[in-house]
């Protein structure tokens, strides 16, 4: 059998020109899957399907890490392509196993304190009242609704009419769906549409063409485009003491998301909210609660200091 692993890696290196670290990963990694197996009393040329899974098991019961027991998968499939190959078996039995599936990485989110300071910053900061009431509407608009950022700049002036207590929104393959406004999101848009009106008024009076969008731009879509309005809550950040490389239009969307499951609220609720076509995608903030409230008792329980 060692013999089987120094020919293939022989093949390796001399048609796929493996560097001298790859053969050497290949080798640790065949060794120890042929030790497993012969303490089994098989080897690779009796070893089978569910040896094989078996070994992935006893790989993941032993702690190894995903990438270490992908690398060995990697490294079983490769070498039974080979055999396979050079008529060593007639059959690969490794050649419908699936790896370890990858970790799902948990979305960066916000606590409720920083909300409030980006808040703070939108009404705080700003070249002019205009620019501050329009960066309000934007920061209470995102975190009331949870919308994505190509959504909240692209929405129409009059969807946002006449106190609207739920907004119409239009999301992926053009699906629409209504999501309710807080008052401070309904205050915030009252205010900016009062204003935008009176901007639009002036230009039109100058000539130009109304727009369409509540918030309008003199740029070729018409309204304010997203890497705008991701350089702007990047200095929202900074003006609220936030690091910017936490703060993102999507950390508002899963801090939205996050708070509303903190507090209560169903997840198939937040599913239609969040436009989620499988509630698959929803459920992953159920995962940041749960690793929200270990760091809660970890941080704050009195045996946590002990």
């Amino acid at each position: 059998m060692l013999r089987w692993i120094e020919t293939f890696l022989d093949a390796q290196a001399a048609e796929l020109d493996a560097s001298e670290n790859t053969l050497l990963a290949y080798a640790r990694d065949l060794k120890a899957v042929l030790g497993w197996l012969e303490d089994q009393k098989r080897d690779f040329t009796t070893a089978t399907r569910e040896d094989i899974e078996a070994y992935l098991i006893a790989c993941e019961a032993e702690g190894l890490a995903q990438s270490t027991r992908a690398r060995r998968l990697s490294a079983i499939k490769q070498i039974y392509r080979f055999a396979y190959e050079e008529g060593w078996r007639d059959d690969n039995p490794a050649i419908q196993i699936k790896g370890p599936a990858k970790a799902r990485a948990l979305p960066k989110t916000l606590t409720l304190e920083e909300v409030d300071r980006l808040m703070d910053a939108a009404q705080h900061s700003g070249r002019s009242k205009q620019d501050r009431l329009r960066n309000t509407c934007l920061m209470e608009l995102l975190y009331a609704t949870g919308m994505r950022v190509s959504e909240l700049v692209s929405l129409p002036v009059a969807a946002a009419r006449g106190d609207p207590s739920m907004l119409l929104i239009k999301g992926k393959g053009d699906k629409e769906r209504l999501v309710p406004l807080a008052p401070s999101a309904r205050d915030a848009l009252a205010a900016w549409i009062t204003v935008r009106d009176e901007i639009e008024a002036d230009r039109e009076a100058k000539g130009h063409g109304a727009s369409r969008f509540l918030f309008p731009s003199r740029g070729k879509a018409g309204h304010l485009t997203r890497h705008r309005f991701y350089m702007l809550i990047k200095e929202l950040a900074v003006h609220g003491g936030i690091s910017p490389e936490s703060v993102s239009p999507h950390t508002l969307r899963h801090a939205f998301a996050t708070h509303l499951l903190a507090g209560g609220a169903d997840l198939r609720a937040i599913q239609t909210m969040l436009g989620h076509a499988d509630i698959s995608t929803t459920e992953i903030y159920t995962h940041v609660l749960d690793e929200r409230l270990k760091e809660l008792v970890l941080e704050k329980h009195p045996l946590a200091e002990t």
